[in-house]
């Protein structure tokens, strides 16, 4: 396999990183459009809350991203636009959207949890995502390090590395897995963002050691600090995630 895999659409050669990153936002997008509609807050405020989440994921997405590649940043002006304009980060986004989410629930008076019915979204959304990741090679800088494993990839250096995006798509399918069965039992409003994300965040912690990335803070990089932070947020929730109950056992 070389790469990037170009996908063909008749005449047309398409490059697998666009295709796929379309698709996950459209995917998503539609996915949550149809959850909001089981919530129980009004259509502005539903309207206002998914605006401001949209906002602070972009602006998590660009400033982590800076963050992470600061060894290419300071190099040039022309590395620091290009890792504005182009580059972007999951765990930037998830957390950026929680803050503006959270934020616009506040200046707008909401105090139920909205984060269930973008779990499943953001699921889907960043596993399709995932898939152009790998099909880009190289130059989407997502890859792990080397490795002698017989499922290494060579990428286009002629190394074999672990394929840390492939890694993702499987862990969070299985992490699906567990919440559609998590549901089943006793929780209350919320509980599934809260899984999800202190999963997904535990899970980018640690799969992060086996990137080549820049890690300047003891050792760590940017994403994996705010990894901690996230988890640090939600420290509280974590043993709610194996505290399975009936849903007959509901205090009613």
């Amino acid at each position: 396999m070389s790469f990037p895999v170009y996908l063909w659409l008749g005449s047309w050669r398409i490059h697998p990183h666009i295709l796929f990153e379309s698709l996950a936002y459209a995917i998503a997008f539609r996915l949550v459009l149809h959850n909001v509609r089981q919530d129980t807050i009004s259509s502005p405020q539903r309207s206002s809350v998914i605006v401001g989440g949209m906002v602070g994921a972009l602006v998590g997405a660009k400033v982590l991203v800076l963050l992470q590649h600061l060894d290419v940043v300071w190099q040039s002006g022309e590395n620091f636009l290009l890792v504005l304009l182009q580059g972007k980060t999951v765990v930037g986004a998830l957390l950026g959207g929680l803050i503006g989410v959270e934020l616009t629930k506040k200046s707008i008076g909401v105090r139920r949890s909205t984060g269930d019915a973008f779990v499943y979204p953001l699921i889907v959304g960043t596993a399709v995502g995932r898939i152009g990741c790998f099909l880009t090679g190289l130059s989407d800088r997502t890859y792990g390090i080397a490795t002698s494993l017989p499922w290494g990839v060579d990428f286009g250096d002629r190394i074999p590395r672990h394929p840390t995006q492939l890694y993702e798509v499987i862990f969070l399918l299985g992490l699906m897995i567990f919440l559609l069965i998590r549901s089943r039992y006793s929780r209350q409003e919320g509980d599934l963002f809260k899984f999800y994300a202190i999963a997904y965040l535990g899970f980018r912690l640690s799969i992060d050691f086996i990137k080549p990335d820049f890690h300047p803070f003891l050792g760590l990089s940017a994403i994996q600090v705010a990894c901690l932070l996230g988890l640090l947020y939600y420290c509280r929730s974590i043993p709610q995630m194996f505290a399975f109950a009936p849903l007959s056992s509901r205090v009613r």
